[in-house]
């Protein structure tokens, strides 16, 4: 799949009022959308921008979404890809922050047509927007420096002293909030292993697939290790603005597409590694 430009600039975004009103005129407006005004696209989707189907994104989030040469890629750019081509549009995609996706306030306001963050489904979360189905099977990894006496989540919670980071607003956050860890919060998912480089941190919590891209480079590699994979049955899924029914099926028969042809399998050996079939079989998310 190509991949579209990068898109840093944050954009003020409109009051629920106007947005509303701007939904209205842009059913039968001939301009290009620029304003906020909705278009429709193949199969009655209605999208804030005339033209694209617009993106809400936090940078970067190897391999699901992260600036390479340039250009936003990853793992949700291609799939999210997929459903714009489906609706005979063009990906564009917003750099926003990661709060934003689990109260869906871009979404609410009209910044953005859907959200593709590698964010995990919860329940939580659920009250405030609509999840796709499930497209991706993730597990939290604890990283460490090899010399670090650290072999296992339990170890994080001993008498070690460790000092021990997370991602800001994220699962992998909550989670060692529950199990009694008081970790030092970093805004992204690169400040939270630069961290651990640096040594603000002994270890980390963060989703195993990023660990998998970081440990690709051999020097990284050579000095530090995942101590354990803790599988808390989290499933990524995208996300629309709660009762934006039709956008919502376009995303799930375009994963399902995807899942059945063999283009999933794919874009997953192509941004994660050797295929792992359960990520392709996780059951639909409860609407």
């Amino acid at each position: 799949m190509n991949s579209v430009p990068g898109r840093r600039t944050r954009i003020l975004a409109a009051t629920t009022a106007t947005a509303g009103l701007l939904l209205v005129a842009g059913c039968s407006s001939d301009g290009d959308g620029a304003s906020g005004g909705t278009k429709t696209a193949a199969g009655g989707v209605e999208l804030v921008k005339a033209g694209q189907l617009t993106t809400c994104t936090h940078l970067p989030y190897p391999p699901f979404q992260s600036e390479i040469d340039g250009k936003v890629q990853g793992l949700d750019v291609s799939l999210i890809d997929l459903v714009a081509q489906d609706l005979g549009v063009k990906q564009e995609i917003l750099d926003t922050p990661f709060e934003n996706f689990k109260t869906g306030a871009f979404l609410n306001s009209g910044e953005c047509d859907l959200a593709a963050a590698g964010m995990t489904i919860t329940d939580e979360r659920k009250k405030n927007v609509d999840f796709s189905d499930p497209y991706f099977e993730a597990t939290q990894a604890v990283l460490a420096a090899k010399k670090a006496d650290i072999g296992s989540f339990a170890d994080l919670k001993g008498d070690g002293d460790f000092k021990v980071g997370t991602q800001a607003q994220t699962t992998g956050e909550d989670y060692a909030k529950s199990q009694g860890l008081d970790p030092v919060s970093f805004e992204s998912s690169d400040a939270v292993l630069n961290g651990l480089r640096a040594g603000q941190v002994d270890a980390v919590v963060i989703d195993y697939p990023v660990v998998q891209g970081w440990l690709k480079d051999a020097v990284l590699a050579d000095a530090f290790e995942v101590a354990e994979q803790v599988n808390t049955g989290e499933e990524y899924g995208f996300t629309v603005k709660k009762g934006n029914t039709k956008l919502l099926a376009a995303v799930n028969k375009a994963l399902a597409d995807a899942k059945s042809d063999g283009t999933y399998k794919k874009l997953y050996e192509q941004w994660i590694g050797p295929y792992d079939e359960s990520a392709a079989t996780a059951s639909p998310s409860a609407s």
